[in-house]
């Protein structure tokens, strides 16, 4: 079987959470299922020996490159209302073809797989950048269409799919995402010090580590904050590690509220090889997320042994189990008992940081890895 890649999600300056989502299948894949041929497939004009150095870190020895030379921009929106074929850049070479970042573009050869995270365009579409939601509300329908499986991250989002999209409901696959043991577990002191130093971080803090956007629920937990800091003047810092999304604006000026300013620190992308070290010196993870598809980052704060406060909305119980401390995002009240209980309580802390280290085993990029190939051989099999 010859399987192709889409790589857009990992060749972008900095990796999202779909980009690492991609990553990770696709090693743990090619590894467990070597019978198979694999290569990356993406649009390269400017730049391609800079695309290609990124490229570098996913590559193994059965999973080539092939770029094809054409603006990946100019193909992305051409194609969203011109149906340009996607087979006279990338060949008929694959059997299945998948796409990790909601869209399928027309007349791609063989089967194709397409991974939907969530229904953020449905369900909090103010939250998203402009030109990301008029991509999706002109181009999600007719690529969940096209694809001949939808792979989604959670029965949540699968449920979620359903109930805006009913028809697609036959075609929906969920393979959950997993943690990467290898480069997320608890680091020594004297990297956490190094870390520390490198991002100018405080001794004790409170962390939330992801985009700086809306859907997040930043300003809440500001707001949150604040209120523990009245009732605990020596509280931790709160440190919010990220890169500016859409609308962060707002988050800025929340911190800037006289009650917080010069107690939150903002240390910006944090690079990948440094973030075990940032998880495993935090106090604790603070995430108290409005909608995620998934929720990859509590499992990595788990894996590195730091205890857990999120959300007990959309998939983030589902990904968690009984390894996090749960609250209401929309309650500010309730996300800063959450941190009040995490600061006071040691007990508390040790009993999750144990239930995270179990949770983090249990949530393994392999068997997500099985359940997507078994998502690929369905489609040989119909043939």
């Amino acid at each position: 079987m010859n399987i192709a890649f889409d790589a857009s999600p990992l060749i972008g300056d900095q990796i999202s959470g779909v980009g690492w989502c991609e990553a990770n299948l696709t090693d743990a894949l090619t590894q467990l299922h070597p019978e198979a041929q694999y290569r990356f497939e993406y649009f390269t004009l400017r730049s391609p020996e800079e695309k290609k150095r990124r490229m570098q870190p996913f590559v193994r020895e059965n999973t080539p490159l092939h770029p094809a030379r054409f603006s990946p921009l100019a193909y992305r929106l051409l194609s969203n209302f011109v149906p340009v074929p996607y087979c006279a850049f990338q060949g008929k070479w694959a059997d299945v073809t998948h796409f990790f970042n909601y869209i399928v573009p027309p007349f791609v050869h063989g089967k194709t797989v397409v991974t939907v995270h969530d229904m953020v365009l449905r369900a909090y579409p103010e939250t998203m950048r402009r030109r990301t939601r008029l991509l999706l509300q002109t181009g999600l329908k007719r690529s969940m269409k096209r694809a001949d499986r939808i792979v989604t991250d959670s029965e949540f989002s699968r449920s979620e799919i359903i109930k805006y999209y009913p028809d697609m409901a036959e075609k929906i696959r969920v393979v959950p995402c997993g943690v990467d043991r290898t480069r997320f577990q608890p680091a020594s002191e004297q990297e956490i010090r190094k870390v520390r130093k490198i991002h100018h971080l405080p001794e004790r803090y409170f962390l939330y580590l992801g985009t700086l956007e809306p859907r997040k629920n930043l300003v809440r937990l500001i707001r949150a904050y604040a209120m523990l800091r009245e009732r605990y003047p020596d509280a931790p810092a709160l440190v919010l590690a990220g890169g500016k999304g859409w609308q962060y604006e707002r988050i800025f000026e929340a911190s800037a509220s006289p009650d917080v300013r010069g107690h939150i620190v903002f240390p910006s992308y944090i690079p990948s090889e440094d973030m075990a070290a940032v998880y495993s010196g935090a106090l604790a993870f603070v995430f108290p997320s409005l909608y995620e598809g998934f929720g990859m980052p509590p499992l990595e704060a788990m894996a590195c042994g730091c205890p857990v406060l999120t959300s007990k909305t959309a998939s983030l119980p589902e990904a968690v189990g009984n390894a996090a401390l749960l609250c209401n995002p929309l309650k500010i009240r309730a996300i800063a008992r959450g941190m009040e209980l995490l600061l006071t309580r040691e007990s508390l802390r040790n009993l999750l940081i144990e239930r995270g280290f179990r949770r983090a085993e249990e949530m393994s990029w392999e068997a997500a890895a099985e359940k997507l190939y078994q998502v690929y051989g369905e489609l040989q099999e119909k043939e």
